[in-house]
């Protein structure tokens, strides 16, 4: 582990008996990750948990301007600068595309971090394409993905496949959370087929995470209501909390898991996302 602590670490050792009681060594100098909708969210949280590991990250999204402040967020806390790749994810030629830019720089991807998607509420008759727009963001393309980077994974006989799930108790019907609900059975058949290569594959299923678009949907005092009245831990998550589960199935220190959904709600299960 390198010796910058990222900011969402306890600052001081009074959090514990010493500070290296809970730094644990996740042993990912050197390693390589590519994490899909990398500029804002969870997805840019991941690619700085991932870099203060010692990960030298490709990290893709559509827009510029934040993927190059996370590049500077990232080289500021003393992590090594990531590889940055523009790329629409909707596009038919994305995952061909994305894959070629992450094995051309990196040489090898050990980490792939399906992260990219967004929440698709519908009406009961909606429209053909709206669900074929929502399916095809939520879960074709991290498939797609994945397959097109598959001969790079068996070929070292390692690595690992993480995928972030959804809500599996949506209020109303929502395109995404089918899509996560076949990306959490799609994982767990790789897992499966993946195991005999060294290969993990699981999902991380975040909770109300306190991101812009949670704070748009409770805002507020609403949201700190909410929190004591649904939510074990009394509180929202954060974005770096999903990414240090996303950081952990990802270390040689989880290698005998595979094939799981983690829940990070902080107890909250009717509404975790």
């Amino acid at each position: 582990m390198h010796n910058t602590r990222p900011a969402y670490f306890p600052s001081t050792a009074a959090d514990a008996a010493t500070l290296e009681e809970w730094i644990m060594d996740l042993h990912m100098d050197g390693k390589t990750a590519l994490v899909t909708g990398a500029s804002q969210g969870l997805g840019r949280a991941i690619a700085k948990a991932l870099s203060s590991e010692g990960v030298t990250v490709l990290a893709t999204a559509r827009n510029p301007e934040l993927l190059a402040s996370l590049a500077s967020e990232i080289e500021a806390d003393g992590g090594a600068r990531p590889v940055l790749f523009e790329q629409d994810f909707m596009t038919p030629d994305a995952p061909q595309k994305i894959a070629d830019a992450a094995l051309t720089a990196l040489g090898y991807v050990d980490i792939l971090v399906n992260n990219a998607g967004g929440s698709r509420p519908m009406e009961i008759d909606a429209p053909e394409d709206q669900w074929v727009e929502g399916m095809t963001l939520n879960f074709d393309r991290h498939r797609q993905l994945a397959q097109k980077l598959l001969p790079n994974f068996i070929a070292r006989k390692a690595g690992a496949i993480i995928s972030l799930s959804g809500n599996l108790e949506p209020e109303v019907v929502n395109a995404a959370m089918v899509a996560k609900a076949g990306l959490v059975v799609w994982s767990k058949g790789l897992s499966e087929q993946l195991g005999q290569y060294g290969i993990t594959v699981n999902c991380v299923q975040p909770g109300l995470i306190d991101t812009a678009q949670i704070r748009r949907l409770y805002p507020g005092e609403e949201r700190t209501k909410f929190a004591s009245r649904e939510i074990a831990l009394h509180e929202f998550g954060q974005p770096e909390d999903v990414a240090n589960a996303v950081t952990f199935l990802a270390s040689a220190r989880a290698r005998y898991i595979t094939g799981i959904v983690l829940l990070v709600d902080g107890g909250m299960r009717r509404y975790s996302f």
